[in-house]
């Protein structure tokens, strides 16, 4: 979804462009209004925004002053100046601009309305580029990333002990040529792409290839950084923005990349087809650190709401788990490893064929003391999911798990174990649709008991600790409706209810449910419901 801001310091501008735009592709654009630069730029702070049409010459700061602002803060947002004054400079200024244009006032609404929707088509071409780049890149990055991911995902097992030395790392970062600094801290990102059903392992792996080529295209301008594939298929990118990051962004560089995700998210999805999902760390940590903040990502991701919607997850806490906590568990054969990931990852299908090709292996290629471990290991798997997970009130008789000789033979012990999987996993799935329904209905309350205030698509995210682009694709996925429309709903079914009690006037009716300008709130009422909110009133008293 692509958000546009509308900013004009003459109200009733402002509000017509918005309420015609608000309806005119909701599933496609986010819109937002403000009627000054100043509160433009705290808008920009918050939140990417796409697409920006603004008034040129406003009280305090112009457009064109606070177009610089915005090609700092998001160099790939689009700007349309508007105005009502055929000023040569002020145009001329407006063309020096890369990718601005400029209208009159006086072209209509129209014109106007043409012209965004031009922009954003330029936008979704834009993301679609990524896919022409040369292959030949490609292929020359790919043994260097092997390289590079192998050592990497060596130092990710135990980064405490193996990155305490910051000279032999930068030493080591050098041979490899990996551009990362290794005094400095580092962020981590974890992207989960959602493969078809039946993806092959090629097809897998010129995926990740795809989305590394869309990554490294749209954060090459404020970050250096490589990634790898974990242990779990998942892609880790390791990220340190530049030094001039700090300044352009005034300490705000998360919420730029924030949003620079969601557009990776879009370019993926309109390239590939395929959604990608980002669990991302709050706040940089130190390299001897990046072992704790990896497990906490791979939690956070596992928690998530809703599968396969594009997400963006930010891990807010700064403070890492105790240097003590460690797991010192046993070595588990790779296919119990690949057990372990199918199971946090919910992938069910693939998690029986694992189990079934172990089963199958205990009668073939392994020793009665091989076997016997093997079913401890499948079983420690299920048991470490249900005490990370609090859920064994939850589970039928899980109290054979650990004691094969409770089953009449090792056979009989894996049947247990399939079963057991089968049930943890229905769980999971009814534990989802509750915690997916409890979230609508938290946001939905809130929506009905605030209607007179701030209900953006950014406020409610904010409010309720989702990103806002996931949030939009989440409430219709689950309402079937967008969150604007059913915003719009309830106002109308308020209004209605108010205006029914002749004691109030139509403008406290309007401030009750959001609407400051009478005459917008005038319009909203008769698109809704085909009269105005004073022919309403009297259409009820005269049926009574």
């Amino acid at each position: 979804m692509y958000r546009l801001l509308i900013v004009d310091d003459e109200e009733i501008i402002t509000d017509s462009l918005y309420e015609a735009f608000n309806r005119l592709i909701p599933d496609k654009l986010d819109v937002y209004k403000v009627y000054s630069a100043k509160a433009a730029l705290e808008w920009l702070s918050r939140t990417r925004i796409d697409l920006v049409l603004t008034d040129i010459r406003m009280p305090g700061m112009s457009g064109l002053e606070m177009s610089e602002h915005i090609r700092r803060f998001w160099p790939r947002s689009k700007i349309i100046f508007l105005t009502g004054y055929s000023d040569f400079d002020y145009a001329y200024r407006a063309f020096q601009i890369p990718g601005a244009r400029y209208l009159l006032k006086t072209e209509g609404f129209d014109k106007i309305i043409e012209t965004v929707q031009e922009v954003l088509l330029e936008i979704e071409q834009g993301n679609k580029q990524n896919e022409l780049l040369e292959k030949s890149q490609e292929q020359r990055q790919t043994m260097e990333n092997v390289v590079q991911g192998g050592y990497l995902h060596h130092l990710l097992q135990d980064s405490h002990t193996l990155c305490a030395d910051a000279q032999e790392l930068k030493k080591d970062f050098r041979k490899l040529k990996i551009s990362l600094d290794a005094e400095s801290p580092v962020m981590l990102i974890l992207g989960r792409l959602t493969y078809p059903e039946g993806t092959s392992y090629m097809d897998r792996n010129e995926i990740v290839a795809s989305s590394r080529v869309i990554w490294n295209s749209y954060l090459t301008e404020m970050a250096q950084h490589t990634g790898f594939v974990d242990r779990h298929g998942d892609i880790l990118w390791l990220l340190q923005p530049f030094h001039n990051a700090a300044a352009v962004f005034g300490g705000r560089f998360s919420r730029y990349l924030e949003g620079t995700l969601e557009l990776i998210q879009d370019s993926c999805r309109q390239t590939l087809g395929l959604t990608i999902a980002f669990a991302v760390s709050g706040s940089a940590c130190a390299w001897r650190d990046i072992s704790r903040q990896y497990e906490r990502l791979h939690r956070l991701q596992q928690v998530k709401i809703g599968d396969g919607i594009s997400m963006v997850l930010i891990d807010r806490t700064d403070r890492l788990e105790p240097d003590g906590v460690k797991a010192a568990g046993i070595r588990l054969h790779q296919r119990v490893e690949n057990l372990a990931a199918h199971l946090d990852a919910g992938r069910r299908e693939r998690f029986i064929g694992t189990l079934g090709e172990i089963k199958e292996g205990i009668h073939t290629s392994v020793t009665v003391e091989e076997a016997t471990e093997m079913y401890y290991t499948v079983a420690l798997v299920l048991l470490s999911y249900m005490n990370r997970w609090y859920i064994h009130g939850l589970v039928n008789d899980y109290g054979k798990l650990m004691r094969l000789d409770a089953h009449s033979s090792l056979k009989e012990g894996f049947y247990y174990l399939e079963s057991l999987a089968a049930e943890i996993f229905q769980l999971r799935s009814s534990t989802e649709k509750e915690r997916s329904s409890e979230a609508i209905e938290r946001i939905c309350d809130y929506i009905h008991s605030h209607l007179g205030e701030d209900l953006s698509l950014v406020r409610l995210a904010e409010l309720h600790y989702f990103n806002p682009t996931y949030l939009s694709r989440f409430f219709k996925q689950e309402r079937g409706i967008n969150l604007s429309e059913y915003i719009d709903n309830c106002r109308a079914v308020k209004a209605k209810e108010l205006l029914g009690n002749g004691t109030l006037k139509i403008r406290d009716v309007a401030l009750y449910v959001g609407y400051e300008a009478p005459h917008s709130f005038t319009r909203f009422f008769k698109k809704t419901t085909g009269m105005t909110p004073q022919e309403y009133r009297e259409t009820l008293l005269a049926n009574l």
